[in-house]
């Protein structure tokens, strides 16, 4: 499905949707957040989502329309992404973005 064509950020106003989570997923956010900050942070992490979706079928039409990503630079990205990972942790006192966001469960899943 093309979300693209059809998906606006913060389009309209907000509409009341019910969702089913673990109920430990549900404690994690309530205690980050409160209360009162549960569906802003709800809705940002779909925005997230949504954001990563769109950008994986960019990347796939790319890839459909001018082939593979060669190997050595994806390569050389990866080694981009480990430097920028190293920089950020040194100018945290070593926390890097696990400190900064807790759990590191939340951290090491792919979108799917």
């Amino acid at each position: 499905m093309d979300v693209s064509s059809e998906y606006t950020h913060d389009d309209g106003p907000a509409q009341k949707v019910s969702i089913s989570m673990p109920a430990s997923r549900v404690a994690a956010v309530r205690a980050r957040v409160g209360a009162r900050g549960f569906s802003a942070y709800i809705s940002a992490a779909v925005e997230r989502q949504i954001q990563r979706d769109l950008l994986e079928e960019l990347l796939q039409a790319s890839e459909d329309e001018a082939g593979p990503i060669p190997q050595a630079m994806t390569d050389r990205a990866a080694e981009a992404f480990r430097a920028a990972e190293a920089l950020t942790a040194s100018e945290n006192g070593g926390e890097g973005e696990q400190g900064s966001q807790g759990d590191s469960t939340w951290h090491d899943r792919t979108a799917s």
